[in-house]
């Protein structure tokens, strides 16, 4: 397992959720906002497989990149894209496997782009003289009853678009695949309140 993502830290106090349940094709979807602060998480749950995506700040990315000394520019990068906390599991009594190289992004116009993996960004990494890996959510992974995973899943988008992320993995073998609609990238920052 990976190290667990620090909650309080991007969703801030839990006081003011509001939760909003529903149906988009084979997963029950539950939204939740933060009205303090204003950002979302959302979690899909389906065919004993559930999902979670946290919203994070580029500020809140920065200050994780550049406390591992990063350089500045690698900073920057990944700080631009849409970053999401991550939190998957199995809640199956199955094997559960996944690959993240077969997840896909669809913006608002239609265009289709593949999920950064973390195998492309430890590779962008290692080039640029970096060593680091704990923060992203692994490419793979082989879960059996109640196994879970986190890490951090980067979108290639402008702050604050809508898009649709398509996800895939199997149990036992069968393959299964579901859609997350009306995700949000987060604010370049928090609204003033």
């Amino acid at each position: 397992m990976t190290r667990p993502i620090n909650r309080a830290l991007t969703l801030l106090p839990v006081t003011g959720l509001l939760t909003v349940t529903g149906h988009i094709g084979a997963a029950e979807i539950t939204a939740q906002k933060n009205e303090e602060s204003g950002l979302y998480s959302w979690v899909a749950q389906s065919e004993g497989f559930s999902i979670e995506l946290i919203q994070l700040l580029p500020d809140f990315i920065r200050a994780i990149y550049m406390a591992h000394e990063f350089p500045d520019s690698e900073v920057e990068d990944i700080a631009s894209y849409c970053v999401f906390g991550t939190i998957i599991k199995n809640t199956s009594n199955q094997q559960l496997d996944y690959d993240v190289a077969d997840w896909y992004y669809t913006d608002k116009n239609g265009k289709q782009r593949k999920v950064k993996t973390k195998t492309e960004w430890l590779e962008q990494w290692r080039k640029a003289g970096v060593v680091f890996s704990w923060t992203l959510l692994p490419d793979k992974g082989t879960f059996y009853e109640g196994d879970w995973q986190q890490g951090f899943t980067t979108v290639k988008l402008p702050r604050e678009s809508e898009f649709t992320l398509t996800y895939k993995w199997s149990l036992n073998g069968k393959e299964y695949t579901d859609q997350f609609e009306g995700l949000r990238c987060a604010p370049e920052q928090l609204a003033e309140q």
